[in-house]
C-alpha cells in the first residue's frame, strides 16, 4: 500500500473544533498568504477528460481493511487545481498527517514525468459509505474539493447541487472572492459509528474560518455545521451557507428550442421559510443576463434549493438522471438573527455552468477579528414534502404558457397574456371548503383572468392565471396562495418574478 501516514504532528487530548477555530482566529491577525501552486504546466494544462483518468486506488483507501463503516480517498492536483490541501487524521489523542504518495493513484494512458508528481499534495477529500449496497464499501457520499464546495448525497441520489462554506461578494462591483479550505481533520470513527466528524480550517484575503461537518449518512443524508468565521477586512457582502446549482429550463421557463427532455435542472425552485414571513416558493429562471434579489426575513427557519420533481418521466434524461439529484435543505441551529435570503440567477446557454446560487446574508456583521458564530443542518434529500408544514399545501409544479383565449368557435387565440398554472398539492387544503385564491400582480402587471379548480387528476387544487405585464422592461412580480374564508394560509406562497425583456 503507497500510501503513507507522517509522524504525527502533535499529541493532543480530544482535538476538535475549538483548536481548528484557535488557527482561524490567528490567521486572521495576520496578513493574507496566498496558496501557492506547486504543479508544473503538464498538470495545469491537462483537460478535463484527461485528469479525469488520475482517479485513486480504492484498495489505498484510509481505513479501507479496518471494518469500519467509513472510509476515505483524495483527488489528485491537476487542471485548476494547482494548489495542495493538507489532509489530517485524529486517532485518538493523536494527529497524523497523510502524505501524499503517487503510487495511491492509477493515471490512465497519461505520459506524466517524475517531476510532475515531486511535491504534491491532494486537491480534496472523498468519503465512502455504503449508502446504497452494505457489500459496496466504496460508495462515494461527500467531496470536497476546489475552493470551499462540497457535495452530499444520500440512498439512491447522485450528485447535484452543491454547498460551500463561504460566500464573500458575490455579485458585486469588486468581484467574487472564493475562500478556500487550506486544511481539514478528519476524525476516525468507531467501529459502529453512524455518522463522521470532519474539520476544515478556511481562508480567504477577508476571511478565515473554523468549520465542523458532522456527516449522517441515510435515505437523506444530513450533514451538521458548526462554524466559526473572523473577517480579516470589512466586506460588502457576506453569504452564509451558500448553495450553488443549475438551472436551464422546465416546465417553469421552457426551453427555446424543441428538445426531448422537458427539463433540464438540478434544482427548480428556492423555498424559505420565516417565523414571521412564513413559507415562500420561487421557481427559478434563466435570465437573459443577471437577476440579483433579497428576501429580507427576521427570523430565518430554514432555506433550500429544491429539486421538487423526481419523476423520470418529467426528465427523460437516462445519461444525467436529474431526478435523482437531491435538495439541499438549511436549517439554523443557533440565532443568526434578522437578514435576508439573498437569490442570484445568472444566464447560462446549457447544463455545464452553475448559474444559481442562495445564501443568508445577516444584517449584523462582526467587526474584523471577531468572532461570528453560524451553526446549522442541512438535509440532502428527494423527500421534500417532509420538511414542510403538514398543514399547508405546496406548489407540486409551474407551468408558464402564452396566454390564449378560446374563441366562439372553440380555436384558442393568443391575446398577448403570459399564462401559468400553478398546481398546489398536500396540506389541510383538500379537506376544507373549496380554499380561495389570493393573487397579487404587484405594480407592473394586470391580472386577466384566474381559476381555481380541483385537480380530478392528481388531487389538490390547480390555479390558471392570465397576466398582462405593463412594461416589459421591466421585472413582473406574482404571487398566489390558497387561503381560507378568514384570510388563514392553506398554502405556501407562490412567488414567480418574470425578468425585464424575460
Amino acid at each position: 500500500m503507497g500510501l503513507a501516514l507522517a509522524l504525527a504532528v502533535s499529541a493532543c487530548f480530544g482535538f476538535g473544533f475549538e483548536d481548528v477555530a484557535k488557527r482561524a482566529k490567528a490567521l486572521a491577525d495576520k496578513p493574507y498568504q496566498p496558496p501557492e501552486s506547486n504543479t508544473t504546466p503538464r498538470l495545469r494544462n491537462l483537460e478535463y477528460e484527461q485528469y479525469a483518468q488520475i482517479q485513486y486506488r480504492m484498495d489505498h483507501a484510509v481505513w479501507r481493511d479496518e471494518g469500519l463503516p467509513f472510509n476515505l480517498s483524495f483527488f489528485h492536483e491537476g487542471m485548476h487545481y494547482t494548489s495542495s490541501v493538507q489532509m489530517n487524521i485524529v486517532d485518538g489523542d493523536q494527529v497524523h498527517r497523510i502524505a501524499f504518495d503517487p503510487d495511491d493513484f492509477h493515471y490512465g494512458d497519461l505520459k506524466l514525468d517524475k517531476a510532475d508528481l515531486d511535491q504534491l499534495g491532494f486537491a480534496g477529500l472523498k468519503i465512502h459509505f455504503p449508502i446504497n449496497d452494505p457489500d459496496n464499501i466504496d460508495d462515494e457520499i461527500m467531496v470536497f474539493q476546489g475552493a470551499s464546495y462540497f457535495r452530499v448525497i444520500g440512498r439512491d441520489q447522485i450528485y447535484g447541487l452543491s454547498g460551500r462554506g463561504l460566500a464573500i461578494d458575490t455579485e458585486t462591483p469588486s468581484g467574487e472572492e472564493f475562500p478556500d479550505f487550506r486544511e481539514f481533520w478528519i476524525e476516525k470513527p468507531a467501529p459502529d459509528a453512524e455518522s463522521l466528524t470532519i474539520h476544515a480550517l478556511l481562508d480567504s484575503p477577508s476571511a478565515t474560518g473554523a468549520y465542523r461537518f458532522v456527516l449522517t449518512p441515510g435515505d437523506d443524508s444530513v450533514v451538521d455545521v458548526k462554524s466559526r468565521v473572523f473577517l480579516r477586512k470589512p466586506v460588502a457582502k457576506l453569504g452564509i451557507a451558500p448553495l450553488t446549482s443549475m438551472f436551464l429550463y422546465g416546465p417553469s421557463q421552457p426551453a427555446e428550442q424543441a428538445n426531448y427532455r422537458p427539463a433540464i435542472h438540478d434544482s427548480n425552485g428556492l423555498l424559505m421559510h420565516g417565523a414571521d414571513a412564513g413559507w415562500t416558493w420561487r421557481p427559478l429562471v434563466n435570465p437573459a443576463g443577471v437577476e440579483d434579489n433579497d428576501y429580507a426575513v427576521q427570523s430565518l427557519e430554514g432555506f433550500g434549493l429544491l429539486q421538487r420533481s423526481h419523476d423520470f418521466h418529467d426528465y427523460q434524461d437516462l445519461v444525467d438522471r436529474y431526478d435523482r439529484r437531491p435538495s439541499a435543505w438549511v436549517e439554523p441551529t443557533n440565532d443568526w438573527g434578522p437578514g435576508s435570503v439573498e437569490l442570484l440567477e445568472l444566464h447560462t446557454p446549457n447544463e455545464t455552468y452553475d448559474n444559481i446560487a442562495a445564501f443568508w446574508r445577516p444584517d449584523n456583521v462582526a467587526s474584523p477579528g471577531e468572532p461570528m458564530e453560524f451553526d446549522y443542518r442541512i438535509h440532502w434529500t428527494r423527500q421534500e414534502s417532509k420538511l414542510l408544514d403538514p398543514r399547508l399545501a405546496w406548489v407540486d409544479q409551474t407551468r408558464r404558457y402564452p396566454g390564449e383565449v378560446r374563441r366562439d368557435d372553440l380555436v384558442r387565440q393568443p391575446d398577448g397574456s403570459i399564462g401559468f398554472v400553478v398546481d398546489f398539492t398536500g396540506g389541510e387544503a383538500a379537506g376544507k371548503s373549496p380554499p380561495q385564491p389570493r393573487i397579487e400582480t404587484g405594480d407592473n402587471g394586470e391580472l386577466v383572468e384566474s381559476r381555481l379548480m380541483p385537480n380530478t387528476a392528481e388531487g389538490g387544487w390547480r390555479l390558471k392565471l392570465r397576466v398582462k405585464r405593463d412594461d416589459t422592461a421591466k421585472p413582473l412580480e406574482l404571487r398566489a396562495r390558497l387561503q381560507d374564508e378568514d384570510g388563514q394560509p392553506l398554502s405556501e406562497t407562490w412567488f414567480y418574478r418574470l425578468p425585464a425583456d424575460g
